[in-house]
């Protein structure tokens, strides 16, 4: 097994669950909660508490994959952060550099309808809102075997000291960036030279290289980094490690109960499994798996795998050569 350092954001996820009164509804072609209503008070069916946040999502499969895991991110000292460190303490991850911030922990409010699992989510970043505390030198102390890097709010200056930092001890770097790391493309394009892993979405890739066809932004992508990943939702995604380039559909059909984490439930699990030495399709398998099953339950690391089901054959085809 491998020693991971998890870093990223920490939140308390609240969810708020309901069948009828979240049915969305569309309004000048956008599609909103319809029955909520200004003033009104709304009973709703179900309450839950969950921690989440890109950076712990990631750590649970890492850990529950049997790898020595380590977090790296910032909670405050209140009852959400409590909330975090316990999570982590569960998952038997090492939260010692973990950094503690004044202010407070960062929330997330998900609205959720419980009938088509479609949900808007409401975030306070606070602890998380800010990295640059974070120190790359604790990395000299862990000595890790891999770096996965979730969005730090487009702070490109930390994310490259932890890049550089990595590669120096000789770790390996996987990161999936965020809205805010691709807004500043020309940066963004500076720290890939330090990535060995990336982890987009179709929508994503097409805002970092021209192309429509996911053979076209997956060759563009690879010109930058060794091996790429572009997941595209119940599409399935399209990867490639410069060796074979694989094209996979949706691991399996199921009720969608709350979309939350399944990016980072994909790139975790693919990292999980590679981790250990396994092929690089039978990563690409299992991350689309993990994913899957998160999807099915309340939350972003309830239905996170452990990397010792039997897992179903999936669609998945070979592809020979590239679009470019």
């Amino acid at each position: 097994m491998a020693r991971i350092v998890s870093l990223g954001s920490a939140l308390q996820d609240i969810y708020l669950i309901d069948r009828d009164d979240f049915v969305g509804a569309e309004i000048a072609g956008q599609s909103v909660f319809g029955k909520l209503v200004i003033g009104d008070k709304v009973d709703i069916d179900r309450v839950a508490y969950e921690v989440g946040g890109g950076g712990t999502n990631a750590a649970v499969s890492f850990a529950r994959h049997g790898h020595e895991t380590i977090f790296i991110g910032n909670v405050a000292r209140d009852a959400a952060g409590e909330a975090v460190l316990a999570c982590l303490d569960e998952e038997y991850i090492d939260s010692s550099y973990v950094e503690t911030v004044r202010g407070g922990t960062g929330c997330s409010i998900v609205l959720l309808d419980a009938k088509s699992g479609e949900r808007t989510i409401l975030t306070h970043r606070g602890a998380s809102g800010k990295f640059d505390n974070l120190e790359a030198d604790d990395l000299e102390l862990i000595s890790p075997d891999w770096l996965y890097a979730t969005s730090l709010r487009g702070d490109m200056e930390t994310l490259l000291r932890f890049f550089e930092k990595a590669h120096e001890l000789d770790a390996k770097v996987m990161f999936n960036p965020g809205e805010m790391e691709i807004a500043q493309l020309p940066k963004l394009m500076g720290l890939l030279q330090d990535v060995d892993v990336l982890l987009v979405n179709r929508r994503e890739a097409a805002k970092i290289v021209p192309g429509t066809l996911l053979t076209e932004l997956l060759g563009r992508l690879a010109n930058y980094c060794q091996t790429v990943i572009i997941t595209d939702g119940e599409m399935g995604s399209i990867a490639t490690d410069h060796h074979d380039v694989y094209r996979l559909g949706s691991y399996e059909q199921v009720k969608k109960r709350d979309a939350t984490g399944a990016g980072d439930a994909f790139g975790s699990g693919f990292l999980a499994k590679w981790a250990t030495g396994a092929k690089f399709i039978d990563a690409l398998q299992f991350g689309a798996a993990n994913a899957a099953s998160v999807v099915q339950k309340y939350g972003a690391k309830a239905g996170i795998l452990t990397g010792r089901e039997d897992l179903h054959p999936m669609p998945v085809q070979k592809i020979e050569v590239l679009r470019l």
